[in-house]
């Protein structure tokens, strides 16, 4: 893997407070680079309180004129900023890497989902259909009623708090999904600066603000505060003007944010996107004929990028049998056979590590891949595939934790009865994937049944991870994989989480929102006396 030396230029290391670049803060800190096992250059300033509170109050005032702005001009903004951060060319791709010790290849390929992400909610806001527009014009009911008249449309919240995501520095951090979804729906947005990720997030913020500055935006629209810790977040979380706050990252900073949201005078909704083991069931008659096959996709689903995604296939489960037992081999040989793999920083390496040792190292627990060659680097994850036997495993809750790096736990159940219970005993996952061929898996609806009640997204025959961008795509689940199952992190219907129904009666069609009037002048589909057009009244 090639090494980036983090470039200096056009990274000032302070906050975009609005539009304002500000270093009030005393307390600074610096990023890592994994690859180098060694800081960077740039010195960054953690914003202080009155940044913080400028920055909300920005936010709030924004709020007041960029939720009156039509669709067609969030829309431009919106393509702008993907235009800003192609054109920070190559210096956004180096200092990715040096931040992250991820590839160029991996770095070009997140940008352009994350450009792709904003296409999106631009094309979106054009369609028109996410208002959700329903109208019931003079009482249709055969009940003796006053007549009324009575419309509904989506608006935006208010100010939201993302938080920058370790794992993706682009696609769900500072431009990423959270925050294009939250701006399309009219929502001012600033960002809590992932501390490992400031210069890459501070590129992307230069594009966020000159777009906002070229398409007319209010100051305030979008602010980037630089944070070392947890402190800045907390205060983000408890301020009274702050609506809701996206967060993707670990349980227990999901659930702290969770936590003080709850218990705020006025408590506001968090969507955070957590841990997920991802659980996999492997039904016995297709390992007869795609063992190999399968073994070799799956250990590509682990090892890719030292398994850091949220959606890696961290547990594999299957029925005591040679088919399954020569499966199990052939992963562990593929796992072991690709390169180490650098992790993200040294927590999260160290994390990794322990939670590793705290699994192979239980009583019947086995390890089945062994390192043969030493690592050279001390933030490389040595891939790991485990086993243990089903009984075990529904017996130790702790089993079923997040290890965040190659790592797979392979149980081992010994019929589909142990199989069934220890699927029934799951925490709530973002993913679940059978593989087993048609007729198997007619045989096992139940089954079936039981992981759908699990998960956000149930695959056959295919890995978990690669998150499509698109309508169809739920990236959520039941807790703990996220705060809220009803929302998808990813895709265009994300924007609901930033959204809120209300209802005019008796409006004068003059003094309604364009999205209501009787001509229907955007020409947007609504729901007329519970029929869909996109005709005027």
């Amino acid at each position: 893997m090639a090494s980036y030396k983090f470039h200096n230029s056009s990274i000032s290391g302070q906050n975009y407070v609005g539009f304002k670049l500000s270093a009030q803060g005393k307390k600074t800190y610096k990023t890592y680079n994994p690859e180098l096992q060694k800081q960077n250059d740039h010195i960054f300033y953690e914003a202080s309180n009155e940044e913080i509170n400028e920055a909300v109050m920005l936010a709030n005032d924004a709020f007041r004129i960029f939720k009156t702005f039509s669709s067609a001009k969030k829309s431009t903004f919106l393509n702008k900023i993907a235009e800003e951060i192609l054109n920070i060319g190559n210096l956004l791709i180096e200092t990715y890497c040096s931040e992250t010790g991820l590839s160029k290849e991996r770095a070009i390929k997140e940008r352009t989902r994350t450009i792709f992400q904003l296409h999106s909610f631009s094309k979106l806001l054009n369609e028109g259909n996410w208002i959700e527009a329903s109208i019931h014009k003079n009482n249709t009911q055969k009940i003796s009623l006053p007549k009324i008249d009575l419309r509904r449309m989506n608006i935006p919240i208010g100010p939201v708090v993302v938080f920058g995501a370790s794992n993706f520095p682009l696609a769900y951090s500072t431009a990423g999904g959270d925050t294009a979804s939250a701006l399309a729906a009219g929502c001012p947005v600033i960002i809590e600066s992932h501390p490992m990720r400031s210069g890459t997030g501070e590129l992307i913020s230069s594009a966020i603000i000159k777009a906002a500055k070229d398409t007319g935006m209010p100051n305030g629209v979008f602010s980037n505060l630089n944070s070392s810790g947890i402190e800045v977040g907390q205060i983000l979380a408890k301020h009274s003007l702050i609506k809701a706050i996206g967060f993707t990252g670990s349980i227990e900073g999901g659930r702290s944010l969770f936590d003080i949201a709850s218990k705020r005078k006025v408590p506001i909704p968090v969507f955070a996107e957590m841990g997920s083991v991802n659980p996999v069931i492997v039904l016995p008659t297709i390992l007869a004929s795609k063992t190999e096959e399968i073994s070799k996709i799956y250990a590509n689903s682990i090892t890719t990028d030292a398994g850091q995604f949220c959606t890696k296939p961290g547990l594999i489960f299957g029925i005591d049998s040679k088919y399954f037992d020569f499966f199990i081999e052939k992963l562990a040989q593929e796992v072991q056979k690709t390169s180490f793999k650098c992790m993200l920083n040294p927590k999260i390496k160290n994390a990794y590590d322990v939670k590793r040792k705290a699994i192979i190292c239980r009583e019947n627990v086995f390890e089945k891949t062994t390192c043969n060659s030493k690592i050279e680097n001390k933030n490389y994850a040595q891939q790991t595939i485990a086993i243990v036997n089903g009984d075990d495993f529904i017996k130790n809750d702790s089993l079923q934790q997040e290890i965040f790096g190659p790592f797979s736990l392979i149980v081992k159940c010994k019929d589909m009865e142990e199989l069934e219970n220890a699927i029934s005993n799951l925490n709530g996952q973002l993913t679940g994937t059978i593989l087993g061929n048609k007729k198997e898996l007619s045989e096992h609806s139940h089954l079936i049944s039981i992981l759908s009640d699990k998960v956000g997204r149930i695959i056959i025959n295919h890995v978990p991870t690669g998150v499509e961008v698109c309508s169809s795509m739920v990236h959520g689940g039941p807790y703990p994989s996220s705060t809220n199952p009803k929302f998808s992190a990813v895709g265009t219907t994300s924007i609901k989480r930033w959204l809120r129904p209300i209802s005019f009666q008796n409006w004068p069609n003059d003094l309604l929102p364009i999205e209501l009037k009787d001509e229907n002048p955007l020409g947007i589909f609504r729901l007329v006396n519970d029929k869909l057009t996109n005709l005027p009244i």
